[in-house]
C-alpha cells in the first residue's frame, strides 16, 4: 500500500496532460468494452426485444401503469 501511495503522489505531481495520458493507459489496461462494442451490444438487445414484441412472447405494460407502480412503491 505504501508503494501505491508513493506512486499516486508522484502521479499527482505531473502536469494534467500527463495524468490524462496515464488515466487513458490504465483504463485501456482493464480491457473494458469500447463504446463501439457497447453500442453493438445495445443494438443486439434492442433487436431481440423488438422480435419478442412482434412475436407476442412478451406482455407490454403501458408506461403510465409502470410509473404509477413505481410512485406507489417509493411514496413516503
Amino acid at each position: 500500500m505504501a508503494t501505491t501511495n508513493t506512486i499516486i503522489e508522484q502521479v499527482l505531481s505531473l502536469p494534467v496532460d500527463d495524468r490524462i495520458g496515464m488515466i487513458e493507459r490504465l483504463l485501456l489496461s482493464l480491457n473494458l468494452p469500447t463504446q463501439t462494442e457497447i453500442d453493438r451490444q445495445w443494438a443486439t438487445e434492442a433487436e431481440r426485444r423488438i422480435q419478442e414484441i412482434e412475436c407476442g412472447t412478451v406482455k407490454l405494460v403501458p408506461g403510465e401503469q409502470v410509473f404509477d407502480k413505481i410512485r406507489r412503491k417509493y411514496a413516503q
